[in-house]
């Protein structure tokens, strides 16, 4: 019996976002392909001599890139950003590089960053 994709929406709404990251992973070792491909931005209307106007970036990815020298700092650190629990931050931590917050505000993202990057962390805000 084949799933429809709003069966499929549903079990993925309950999944836990290390769940999906997972998902995600496997997905694109089935297909050969990127997630970060669908961010890729699509060619300006008009001629190749029109400049298209930089839009302001609004929102922000924290990933996770280094636990550094204290794995078990980084780990609560991750649990108070992101909310997961004990086993789910650790495997996040563990499984570098990780995205631990997606479509956030600038200050927000610099927020995460400091903590986690006081707790010995190396982070990118993309």
């Amino acid at each position: 019996m084949a799933l429809t994709k709003e069966e499929i929406l549903d079990a993925i709404a309950n999944m836990t976002v290390m769940d999906v990251v997972e998902l995600i992973a496997a997905m694109e070792e089935k297909f050969g392909v990127t997630a970060a491909a669908a961010v890729v931005a699509a060619p300006a209307a008009g001629g190749a001599a029109e400049a298209a106007p930089q839009e302001e970036q609004t929102e922000f990815t924290v990933v996770l890139t280094s636990f550094g020298a204290n794995k078990v700092n980084v780990i609560k650190a991750v649990r108070a950003v992101t909310g997961l629990g004990l086993k789910e931050a650790k495997d996040a931590v563990e499984g570098v590089p990780t995205v631990l917050k997606e479509a956030i505000s600038k200050d927000e993202a610099a927020k995460v960053k400091k903590e986690l990057e006081d707790a010995g962390a190396t982070v990118e805000v993309k």
